[in-house]
């Protein structure tokens, strides 16, 4: 497919998990793309190989999208290497669970500023080359509608990016500038291997309440991501789009 052809995209967090699938599937639909990455450099380095295998464009960009400079040069590296900006994906994002009794200062703003503040500076980052039909993408979670227990903050950081993802659709509207929220449900990736959800009890609980039956995959969220990128959701702003397999 070339749905994206000529467009670029900087997609945060792209060296592995889901990031890394929204970039090989924009790339896949003929956009150029700026992999970022805070400190794997060889799974952005991996990502931007198996791009430019299948034919695509790609660069790795290290960058911690929580700091004003380093936001700002994610950014000014798409400028530079491609020469404009079509669609950004707010990907990044940590998660840390515990009982409120655990919650500490050190993990709470840790968590805001990748899952908030860092999505707010990039964007900031991005609006100043972004034109009349570009795209936003933010990578939410359905934890923040569901509020599994011992998520508070985590939770709390998703429930921020689904209010500015409103804020932001009717912000930018009137420049043709659409900004949209995936909120996926569990899905299998290195951080959730990391974690031990993969196989645990929670995996197994999990899949039973969901109606299709099975833990996702980075490339169920990848194409509704391309979909997003595209002309083909031109008619769509400030939506929340639940890729979770039925779990509500």
């Amino acid at each position: 497919m070339s749905t994206l052809k000529g467009k670029v995209a900087v997609v945060t967090g792209a060296s592995k998990g889901i990031g890394a699938a929204i970039a090989k599937k924009l790339a896949d639909d003929g956009a150029a793309v700026v992999v970022n990455y805070a400190s794997s450099k060889a799974g952005a380095d991996a990502v931007v190989a198996a791009i430019e295998k299948a034919g695509g464009k790609a660069v790795a960009v290290k960058g911690d999208v929580s700091k004003p400079s380093e936001a700002n040069g994610i950014v000014d590296a798409a400028i530079a290497t491609f020469g404009r900006l079509d669609i950004l994906v707010n990907n990044s994002g940590i998660y840390e669970f515990g009982a409120i009794e655990t919650l500490d200062e050190a993990s709470f703003h840790k968590q805001f500023n990748t899952n908030v503040l860092g999505l707010l500076l990039t964007t900031q980052a991005a609006v100043k080359h972004l034109g009349e039909g570009a795209s936003i993408i933010n990578i939410g979670s359905v934890v923040s509608t569901l509020h599994p227990p011992q998520s508070a903050v985590y939770s709390a950081t998703k429930g921020a990016v689904d209010a500015i993802t409103g804020v932001l659709a009717k912000e930018l509207g009137a420049r043709r500038i659409r900004v949209n929220t995936i909120a996926p449900g569990i899905v299998e990736t290195e951080g959730t291997h990391a974690a031990g959800f993969i196989g645990s009890e929670f995996e197994t609980d999990t899949v039973s309440r969901t109606p299709l039956g099975r833990t996702g995959q980075p490339n169920d969220i990848a194409s509704i991501a391309s979909f997003l990128a595209s002309n083909d959701s031109s008619w769509m702003t400030g939506e929340r789009l639940i890729a979770s397999g039925g779990l509500r």
